[in-house]
């Protein structure tokens, strides 16, 4: 049984700066890449970023592009996503993801997921 387990999240000010972490079991972790997605209140799950296995390539969001940065520990089997000058937009729960496939955006090609952790950044 694959877990993805979030950490990290929590309350911040605006301009504010947080580390979450995803760590998993039971995966090849190396092999899959792994995506950050988040979902506000009443709005639909949103690609935030995703970093590749192999090679560590990432996509991001043009939202979070110059703020967000994704890093992997494969020896760790863990995912972060460092979020700087974060605003009240940034404001959801943030789950990470596995999927087989590099270079995905969509929530539909991946295939196992965390539980999600809150994010709330304060004007």
């Amino acid at each position: 049984q694959v877990q993805l387990v979030e950490s990290g999240g929590g309350l911040v000010q605006a301009g504010g700066s947080l580390r979450l972490s995803c760590a998993a079991s039971t995966l090849t972790f190396s092999r899959w890449s792994m995506g950050w997605f988040r979902q506000a209140p009443g709005e639909n799950r949103e690609f935030v970023g995703t970093i590749s296995g192999n090679d560590g390539s990432t996509i991001y969001a043009d939202s979070v592009k110059g703020r967000f940065t994704i890093s992997r520990d494969n020896a760790k089997n863990t995912v972060y996503l460092q979020m700087n000058s974060l605003k009240p937009e940034d404001t959801a729960v943030y789950y990470c993801a596995a999927s087989y496939y590099t270079a995905r955006t969509d929530i539909s090609e991946y295939t196992f997921w965390g539980q999600g952790t809150q994010v709330t950044v304060s004007s």
